[in-house]
């Protein structure tokens, strides 16, 4: 099928889809399954959105650690490192989507290290103060993908880190409007910015076809409040890290390159130290039989590569949310070549980023989230999924089986939502301060007797 005709069939199903797939206004949170015996057991950190705080809460859904004063309204995740200590995003800059800073605390809350002098801002009483401009992604150096994989002891003090940022500045050869582009640097222990990469200085490598470079030009979509274009709105960067493919001789995977993924134009791709595209994935899924068989990807998040000593290792794991993204040709509900793409499902891919060839997938029934999200392998071979605009964490087998189910319980916000940004699995001993807790099997009832009284 051509891609027009895609495009055009994608856009009717997306409304036929859409009608099915109503969520009920009454339904229970907390853990609601789970499997002790196949789940992999250990505590989970959640980056909620609505919630000034970051937290921890075991399989059973109880929260047994709590860190406030986490402002993460602009979305992002928040890790935990080995001994307790935990990292996230904090403040706001209004009306851009970015945080003011970076902070590490220990357990207690004291503050470890700290990160906001990458630019000055004005503020809308008319000063000025520093900011990180972090947006959506941060990495630390010794920390694959930033979750917890076997043999790996992340450094709790010094290395570098990987801060995904913004940078505002009029690029004419890239759109008729200011940019708000995607500025990714690297920051020392002591806080100085020692390498630094900008999308838009890279724009001829990104795989745009003339119809999409055409929609770019255009600008469409130019936030009035920000007065700028997010183009392409990077919502990942984090180190390649260590991998097979770079031991057997493949420059592309060297472990410090940097691997990105843009929501907006539906791509992925690998960044090396000198600046270069060395490997990409998109944004035209019709060019190989490989890609025709992974089909379109859409508004995707968290592209990473699995670290080594995890199930799959090697392997690119991504959360491809659907809804609308990606330039290119005009078409009925893409008038200006914006959002030339839509579906509404979401899929995790596992794909081989050498032979593209696609390994593992999960599509469930009534799986959606377009925006934010993310997947984790882990060390038994399931995988943590995070369907973050429903406030939904679930842990699925390879084959399809979930063995534990979260829903989120706060809500809050105009339109009451109860969105997580991102969820990870790590094992009890990284926080010792808590005492392992009990590990109960939570088995629902069947749906046909579930009732409210």
């Amino acid at each position: 099928m051509p891609r027009r005709t895609q495009a055009c069939a994608a856009a009717v199903f997306l409304y036929a889809f859409a009608l099915t797939v109503a969520a009920q206004s009454v339904y229970p949170t907390g853990t609601t399954i789970y499997d002790p015996d196949r789940a992999w057991n250990g505590y989970t950190v959640l980056s909620p959105l609505g919630t000034q705080a970051v937290i921890v809460i075991d399989m059973n859904g109880n929260v047994v650690k709590q860190w406030d004063g986490y402002v993460n309204s602009a979305g992002g995740p928040a890790r935990i490192f080995p001994d307790g200590v935990v990292m996230a995003a904090n403040g706001t800059n209004p009306p851009h989507q970015e945080s003011l800073e970076l902070i590490q605390r220990d357990f207690e809350g004291h503050v470890i290290w700290r990160f906001d002098r990458n630019r000055q801002i004005e503020t809308r009483e008319g000063g000025t103060i520093w900011s990180a401009r972090q947006h959506h992604d941060w990495q630390r150096e010794d920390f694959p993908a930033g979750y917890y994989s076997p043999g790996v002891k992340p450094s709790i003090e010094g290395g570098k880190t990987l801060i995904l940022t913004h940078t505002n500045h009029s690029r004419p050869y890239v759109a008729n409007a200011p940019l708000e582009d995607d500025r990714i640097i690297e920051v020392s222990w002591n806080g100085d910015i020692v390498w630094e990469w900008v999308a838009s200085d890279h724009v001829d490598e990104l795989g745009f076809d003339g119809d999409a470079r055409n929609a770019i030009k255009a600008a469409p979509g130019v936030n009035a409040a920000r007065g700028s274009f997010d183009w392409l709105h990077i919502n990942s960067a984090t180190y390649v890290g260590p991998n097979h493919w770079f031991d057997e001789g493949d420059q592309r995977f060297a472990p410090n390159n940097v691997i990105i993924s843009s929501r907006q134009a539906s791509f992925l791709a690998i960044v090396a130290r000198d600046g270069r595209i060395v490997w990409r994935l998109g944004p035209d899924f019709s060019e190989s039989k490989e890609l025709r068989a992974i089909r379109q990807i859409i508004g995707q998040h968290h592209a990473h590569i699995i670290p080594k000593g995890l199930p799959g290792a090697g392997n690119l794991l991504v959360f491809d949310n659907g809804g609308a993204s990606g330039y290119g040709f005009t078409n009925p509900t893409a008038l200006n070549g914006a959002n030339a793409f839509a579906r509404a499902n979401s899929r995790v891919l596992e794909i081989n980023p050498v032979t593209l060839d696609l390994v593992w997938s999960y599509a469930g029934p009534r799986f959606y989230s377009s925006n934010i999200s993310g997947a984790q392998r882990l060390p038994n071979g399931n995988t943590l999924v995070t369907e973050g605009a429903n406030g939904r964490l679930f842990e699925v087998t390879r084959e399809g089986k979930i063995v534990w189910e979260y829903m989120y319980p706060r809500f809050s916000g105009a339109q009451s939502s109860n969105a997580v940004y991102r969820g990870y699995r790590l094992p009890y001993d990284w926080i010792p301060q808590i005492e392992r807790p009990k590990e109960r099997a939570v088995v629902p009832p069947p749906l046909a007797n579930f009732r409210v009284p």
